[in-house]
């Protein structure tokens, strides 16, 4: 990855992160035709945010740094790889019935907990990845005596 790909990067992470935290604060607000205003704000950011996030990742195979040093570990970056994908389409759906849908009490707080659902489903995804390329990095498998 060149450098103006990592700082890129690093945008959008910082962007992910601010836009994450308005989405935490948005949900604790009244679901008011003004807030629901601002949540498709921030979800709009959100899903143009994502993908180049995600392309940006894939650009020199995701994970690439992890699987050089444990190629044994494909299975753990693969299914940690299929999830960006499921977030991208859940949060899409999200969206998509907040447009759809009438703002009324029912409604509006189940959407609310499913969007509360998908952050606490990011964050701990970016928990994981953070966590295996620590692993990774630090791991030293010597041989026995």
């Amino acid at each position: 990855m060149t450098t103006n790909q990592s700082l890129l990067l690093e945008r959008y992470s910082m962007l992910e992160y601010i836009l994450l935290g308005d989405l935490r604060d948005l949900l604790e607000e009244p679901a008011d035709p003004e807030n629901r205003k601002w949540l498709l704000a921030v979800l709009d950011c959100l899903l143009e945010t994502l993908p180049n996030e995600f392309d940006l990742q894939d650009e020199d195979g995701y994970m690439s740094e992890v699987l050089d040093r444990h190629p044994h570990w494909n299975n753990q970056v693969e299914q940690l790889h299929r999830n960006h994908e499921q977030l991208f389409l859940k949060l899409k759906e999200l969206r998509g019935r907040i447009v759809r849908d009438n703002w009324i009490a029912p409604i509006a707080n189940e959407v609310r907990r499913d969007l509360r659902d998908w952050v606490l489903t990011i964050v701990a995804l970016r928990r994981r990845e953070t966590r295996m390329v620590q692993t990774a990095m630090n791991l030293e498998v010597g041989v026995g005596d």
